[in-house]
């Protein structure tokens, strides 16, 4: 199995998208990771939808509810790697889910089933970094990332976080649940600055990225960015149409295409 940096394009600047697994279809989020991967994505963050999430703002939790509806599970949602694998996706794969999941699943089962399908790390935003370390040990015997996460809550942890950080640092730029945000924290760049004297993996930044103008503003001050709920909102909004005839659903991932293509578009996502 690849390891996350086997994988990694060598891009610029990383374009991390999330999408959530199951919404609107299985078959869909197949497309839409491979649609992703054609507009630049570096990165895929699956997200498993879950029932009593910490981290998620309402769009997400809409887009979460719709998976639940549909019967996805944190089974099915690592199985739908190997989709994406067998359709062309080659970029590092993350799984986004809670601890609880994992814990039902079982350690074994959960590091068994993510080599099975080729997925290279996962992310979980209830998991304290003070409580990782057997995950973190278990992560590093199968050759599968621990994200780990800060926040300007961090302070004094940040350098600590940093150090034994995997695959990329996910910087969270705003408290609260994730959403999309007319403004960003003044002092984002300050912390942003301070996470990247620590850091020995590439800073992205998340919560609330949704304009381009956003992304010029963070994009010198880190190695990538996140955008998670503009981009299931879009797809909330074409959910019919990506449910409907092949005309329908190719034009609907167009329309999703276009609409990151602009709001990464101060990203140079060429090689280095």
């Amino acid at each position: 199995m690849s390891t996350f940096k086997e994988r990694l394009p060598k891009h610029k600047k990383l374009f991390i998208p999330f999408i959530t697994a199951g919404d609107p279809t299985e078959e869909v989020t197949v497309e839409l990771a491979y649609s992703l991967q054609k507009v630049g994505a570096s990165v895929l963050e699956l997200g498993v939808p879950y029932s009593d999430p910490l981290a998620d703002g309402p769009v997400i939790q809409a887009a979460s509810s719709r998976a639940l509806k549909s019967g996805m599970t944190i089974t099915k949602a690592i199985k739908l790697v190997s989709k994406m694998r067998e359709r062309g996706v080659e970029i590092p794969i993350i799984l986004f889910t809670y601890f609880n999941p994992v814990l039902q699943l079982g350690y074994k089962n959960f590091f068994a089933l993510m080599r099975q399908n080729q997925v290279d790390g996962f992310l979980l935003p209830d998991l304290p970094y003070e409580e990782s370390e057997e995950l973190r040990s278990l992560s590093k015997e199968n050759e599968v990332a621990l994200i780990s996460m800060v926040a300007p809550t961090s302070k004094d942890r940040i350098q600590k976080i940093a150090a034994s950080a995997d695959g990329f640092l996910y910087c969270v730029s705003s408290l609260g649940v994730t959403g999309v945000r007319d403004k960003l924290p003044e002092n984002v760049h300050e912390f942003l600055d301070e996470v990247q004297r620590y850091a020995t993996v590439p800073v992205a930044v998340g919560f609330g990225i949704s304009k381009a103008d956003q992304v010029q503003l963070l994009i010198d001050h880190s190695d990538g960015i996140v955008i998670g709920s503009a981009l299931v909102h879009k797809v909330g909004e074409l959910e019919d149409a990506l449910k409907g005839s092949k005309e329908e659903k190719r034009e609907a991932l167009t329309t999703i295409e276009n609409y990151i293509e602009e709001i990464i578009s101060p990203i140079s996502l060429c090689e280095v």
